[in-house]
């Protein structure tokens, strides 16, 4: 695959609670040499990175209701408002998994669609990420088939804190439960080009990698 086309799959990831500003200045700079489709970052650093990528063909992700999922809808939303104020253009959250388990569906299907509606309102993309690794295969087709009903843009593999992370059989199984259209995200221990490559081959229309640049090095 051309390396522009790759870049342009991938989003730039610093998500470590440990990063520090300069880290992610470095980040944003790497995003704004490659053409990446943007820096995945935790709202602490929202502000700095929109400042650092305007102008940019790089949008500016951050994460929602993360790691865990388990923080309450009200709570999420002003997450997302706060962070798209602040100059976020597309929000990772993390489904709320133990009501999914659980198999309280309307719940977690309104939790996914009060943050659609937010990020639609504010022309932002909302993805939603299931965290497969503490899932049954029914409970990520269900959790994609809420995603995809409750007006998401993106189902998500993993947060990359879980035990493990994107897998492509799991890939596989997102694109069959939500059809065509939707963009599926592969997250989560991604760090060659064949695996990027495999990912993308099973349904992937977004990869989430910490180690872009290494995977860009397989791109011709």
């Amino acid at each position: 695959m051309k390396r522009e086309i790759l870049a342009r799959m991938i989003d730039h990831t610093l998500l470590k609670p440990e990063a520090t500003p300069q880290q992610v200045t470095t980040l944003c700079a790497e995003a704004r040499e490659h053409h990446f489709a943007s820096v995945c970052v935790n709202p602490v650093f929202v502000p700095l990175a929109a400042r650092l990528l305007s102008g940019s063909d790089v949008e500016v992700c951050t994460v929602v209701g993360f790691p865990l999922g388990a923080t309450t809808t009200a709570a999420k939303v002003c997450e997302t408002e706060l962070a798209i104020a602040q100059g976020a253009t597309e929000i990772d959250m993390v489904i709320a998994i133990g009501l999914l388990k659980a198999g309280q569906v309307a719940a977690v299907r309104g939790d996914i669609a009060a943050l659609a509606g937010v990020c639609h309102a504010h022309t932002a993309i909302l993805k939603v990420i299931l965290e497969n690794a503490l899932l049954s295969d029914e409970e990520k087709a269900l959790g994609c088939r809420l995603a995809l009903e409750a007006g998401a843009d993106f189902v998500k593999t993993s947060t990359g804190f879980a035990k493990t992370g994107a897998t492509v059989a799991d890939v596989a199984l997102m694109r069959a439960a939500v059809g065509p259209e939707m963009g599926i995200k592969a997250a989560g221990g991604i760090g060659a080009y064949d695996d990027a490559l495999a990912m993308i081959a099973a349904g992937a229309t977004r990869i989430g990698a910490s180690r872009s640049l290494v995977i860009l090095q397989g791109a011709s």
